[in-house]
């Protein structure tokens, strides 16, 4: 989603997560206005201008829209042509996991093992992911407000969008949707230390009052547990959510500057989520970005 538009309600959204649907086709009222709040689709996404596509995603929003937490999580309605997505998209990404993703995630997107052929339910992930680390998933249809969002991690649940993006850009998207959520998100989540990291981000959040150490909490976030990126045998390697859910951005990464792993610097550094990130920063192993960010966070609580 672009900055150009409708920059009032992007500003306090420190984390970015552009969790959208449209005003425009009788969804109802938004439930909970700390957890979800809609806005429109930009003018510049992809599918702005597919009747079909918006109608689609209307129909799984309001699946989130009743949803209370500690309900059952109740199914998407998924089309076969969302499936043939889902199955294009796995056939591109696997080859670029075993490229470009770190052993970490490797060996979590093992340990899950989502389904090829269809998207997954989030009720099934959930209860996945749960049993391996706690986490559990929940639905949400509207633009998340950073605090709530990044808060909820510290209860172990991950607030999560249903829809899939738009057919005519299967190797990005501008904003999360279920292959991000369960490539990306979910995968990690079956990790104690991704696990860890989350619970901390969040714990951390709940204790800070200020907007701009909020701000800074997020651009960390960003630069770390969503575009993070490490050196394993020589190579640069993915961990970050943003980049394991691209095949387009794990391509991409490669051509990005990479900056020493430094969080005080990654938190005062701007970022353009409406494109392939340019600059990335980067740790020496995994271990060195555990320890780190794990510290950092530590001596913030």
């Amino acid at each position: 989603m672009s900055r150009k538009t409708g920059d009032a309600l992007l500003l306090d959204h420190g984390d970015m997560r552009l969790v959208t649907t449209d005003t425009d086709e009788t969804l109802p009222a938004h439930s909970s206005p700390d957890r979800n709040q809609i806005i429109q689709l930009d003018p510049d996404h992809p599918g702005f201008g597919d009747a079909e596509y918006r109608i689609r995603r209307n129909s799984i929003a309001r699946i989130a829209m009743g949803y209370q937490p500690g309900m059952p999580i109740p199914d998407a309605p998924y089309t076969e042509l969302e499936h043939e997505l889902w199955r294009s998209i796995r056939e591109t990404i696997g080859p670029a996991h075993l490229r470009n993703a770190c052993a970490e995630y490797l060996e979590c997107i093992a340990r899950l093992d989502l389904p090829h052929n269809r998207i997954p339910q989030l009720r099934e992930v959930s209860a996945r992911v749960q049993s391996l680390s706690g986490f559990r998933l929940e639905p949400v249809a509207g633009l998340v407000q950073p605090r709530v969002f990044l808060e909820s991690l510290a209860d172990g649940v991950f607030l999560c969008t249903q829809y899939i993006r738009h057919y005519s850009t299967p190797l990005y998207t501008p904003e999360p949707d279920v292959v991000h959520e369960l490539l990306g998100h979910a995968v990690t989540l079956a990790s104690a230390r991704f696990a860890d990291l989350n619970r901390l981000v969040g714990s951390v959040v709940r204790r800070t009052h200020s907007p701009e150490k909020l701000e800074r909490l997020a651009r960390v976030y960003w630069f770390t547990i969503e575009f993070g990126v490490v050196r394993e045998d020589n190579q640069i390697k993915a961990y970050g959510t943003g980049l394991l859910s691209s095949a387009g951005e794990l391509e991409k990464m490669h051509s990005a500057e990479l900056r020493p792993f430094d969080l005080e610097a990654a938190s005062r550094q701007e970022y353009d989520p409406t494109r392939f990130q340019p600059l990335l920063y980067c740790a020496d192993s995994f271990e060195e970005m555990y320890q780190k960010l794990t510290d950092y966070l530590t001596q913030l609580s």
